[in-house]
C-alpha cells in the first residue's frame, strides 16, 4: 500500500503532461465530483488486500461529454486482482474499483448527442476520445487523448488510453462496481445494447469478449494450428473458443484445478478431441530431467511444440524462489517464468502472444531461445475494444457466441468484498461472475441463480 500511494503522490508532484481531453483523478465522487446528499454502494480499495463495500456519492455530470449510468451489471476480472493485491501502482484509499459494467442511462450531458436517457448500454473498459490517431484506426486501448500520467509514459515510453476503475496510472477514473458511474465522452464509449441481448450477455464486451478475441487474432491463429494456452481463467477460455472458431486443431490449456476441470466441463461437446490439459502443478520447472511444462507441450505436439502459444495469466505469481525474492525486494516487478515457458514451449519460427497484465519489468527472460529458434514474441497489449464490440455483438445476436459459458456465479454488489477474496483463492469453483445491483433485471435463461454470501 505504501509504495503503490507514495508511486501517485511523487505523481502528483510532477504533474500530469497535460495531454488528456477530460478530467484526471476523478476516482471516486467525492467533493464537486458527487453528490454528497445521494449515496449509492461501491466497492472501494482500501489497502493492500483490502477492499470495501461503502455507501459513497453518486456521481454527477461534471464535464459536457458525461453520460452517468444506472448499473445494471458488473463483474470481477482477473486484472483486478492486480490492484487488490497493491501490484499495480498508484491506487488510492477510496478508489471505486471496476472496469466492466453495462446499465442504463440516467443522466446526459449538453454534448451528449448519440446517448439516449433511458436506453441500455455497454461501456468499453478504456475510455476513448474518437477523433485521435489511434481512435482512428478504432485502437481506442492506446487513444493519446485520455490519460495524461507522466509516470506511465516514462516507463513505457508511451501512455495507453485511460481505464475505468484501473488506478492512477491510467488515469484515475472511477470504475463501475458500483451503483452508478460517470462515463466520460459517453458518445464514443457506450455501445447500446439491442432488444433481445440480455445484460448478462452484452456485458462480457466491456472486456473479456474482446480481449480473448484480439489475443487470438493479434497472436494470428490459422487454420490448423496447435495453440497453448496459458491460463485458464475467463479470458483463456475464451481464447480458446476463438482459436477453435479460427480453425485451431489442438488446444492446449496449461493451468491447473478447478480451472482446468471447468473448462472441460463447459467446453463444446463437438470439439472434445480437440481439447488437451496440462496441469502445471503435477510437473517440474526451470532447468531439470524431470517432466515440464515444455516437456509437455512437445510430447503433445509431435515433439516440435504448439504454433502458438497465448498467456492469459499475469506477471505477478512467481513459481520458483528466485523470482519470488526479486519481486519481494524491487528487483523486478514481474516474473518471466511463463513467457521463457511459452518462448521454449513453441515450435521454432513460433509465435507467442502476452494478453495478462505485466506492469514493468522481469529478469531471466531467455532471450537466446527467443533469437537463435525465430521466436515470434507479441505483446497483444491492452484490447481495442471498439475494433471488435459490434462484431462480437453480432456474433451474440445471432447464436454464434454465448458468454455464459464462462459464467460460474451471480452475485449482488453488496457481497463484492467477499466475492473478491473467494475469487482469488479459486473458491467454489468461481470463473466468471456476474454482479446485479438493485437496478438489475431478472436473471435471464442460462444464467446462474444468485448466491449470496
Amino acid at each position: 500500500m505504501a509504495t503503490s500511494q507514495a508511486a501517485y503522490a511523487a505523481e502528483k508532484v510532477i504533474g500530469h503532461d497535460g495531454t488528456s481531453i477530460t478530467a484526471q483523478d476523478i476516482s471516486n465522487y467525492t467533493g464537486d465530483a458527487g453528490r454528497p446528499d445521494e449515496t449509492m454502494k461501491a466497492l472501494c480499495w482500501m489497502g493492500k488486500n483490502t477492499v470495501e463495500v461503502k455507501d459513497v456519492p453518486k456521481p454527477r455530470i461534471i464535464e459536457p461529454s458525461d453520460v452517468i449510468l444506472k448499473v445494471t451489471g458488473s463483474t470481477v476480472c482477473g486484472s483486478d486482482l492486480h490492484l487488490y493485491h497493491g501490484t499495480v501502482i498508484q491506487m488510492s484509499k477510496g478508489d471505486i474499483l471496476g472496469h466492466e459494467f453495462c446499465g442504463i442511462v440516467d443522466e446526459v450531458g449538453s454534448a451528449v448527442h448519440r446517448v439516449k436517457k433511458g436506453k441500455r448500454y455497454v461501456a468499453s473498459f478504456q475510455i476513448a476520445c474518437g477523433k485521435c490517431f489511434f481512435c482512428k484506426q478504432k485502437l481506442s486501448s492506446q487513444c493519446e487523448k485520455t490519460n495524461a500520467n507522466t509516470t506511465e509514459r516514462a516507463m513505457y515510453g508511451g501512455q495507453t488510453a485511460g481505464m475505468f476503475g484501473y488506478s492512477h496510472f491510467t488515469g484515475g477514473f472511477a470504475g463501475g462496481q458500483a451503483e452508478y458511474v460517470r462515463v466520460p465522452l459517453g458518445d464514443v464509449n457506450l455501445l447500446e445494447i439491442p432488444d433481445g441481448v440480455p445484460d448478462e450477455k452484452a456485458l462480457y464486451l466491456s472486456d473479456v469478449l474482446p480481449t480473448s478475441y484480439n489475443a487470438v487474432h493479434d497472436t494470428a491463429v490459422y487454420p490448423g494450428d496447435q495453440v497453448a494456452i496459458f491460463g485458464a481463467g475467463p479470458i483463456g477460455q475464451m481464447a480458446g473458443i476463438f482459436a477453435v472458431k479460427a480453425g485451431a486443431a489442438k488446444i492446449i490449456f496449461v493451468d491447473t484445478e478447478p480451472r482446468l476441470t471447468f473448462v472441460k466441463s463447459r467446453w463444446p461437446s463437438e470439439h472434445a478431441s480437440k481439447l488437451s490439459l496440462v496441469d502445471f502443478k503435477k510437473l517440474s520447472y526451470d532447468v531439470t530431467n524431470k517432466p515440464t511444462v515444455v516437456s509437455k507441450l512437445k510430447e503433445l505436439c509431435g515433439n516440435r511444440g504448439p504454433d502458438a502459444a497465448i498467456e492469459c495469466a499475469a506477471g505477478e505469481y512467481a513459481k520458483g524462489w528466485m523470482h519470488w525474492l526479486e519481486m519481494a525486494i524491487g528487483a523486478e516487478t514481474d516474473t518471466s517464468e511463463i513467457v521463457n515457458e511459452m518462448i521454449e514451449g513453441v515450435r521454432n519460427f513460433g509465435r507467442c502472444g502476452i494478453t495478462g497484465v505485466y506492469v514493468g519489468y522481469t529478469n531471466h527472460f531467455n532471450i537466446g531461445s527467443l533469437m537463435e529458434r525465430g521466436i515470434r514474441l507479441i505483446g497483444n497489449g491492452q484490447a481495442p475494444v471498439h475494433k471488435y464490440w459490434e462484431e462480437l455483438l453480432k456474433m451474440i445476436q445471432n447464436g454464434e457466441l454465448d458468454p455464459l459459458q464462462m459464467v460460474s456465479h451471480r452475485v449482488r454488489v453488496e457481497d463484492l468484498d467477499k466475492v473478491y477474496v473467494k475469487f482469488e483463492k479459486r473458491e467454489d469453483g468461481m470463473q466468471k461472475v456476474f454482479v446485479e445491483t438493485k437496478f438489475s433485471e431478472p436473471a435471464c435463461a442460462g444464467c446462474p441463480k444468485l448466491t449470496r454470501y
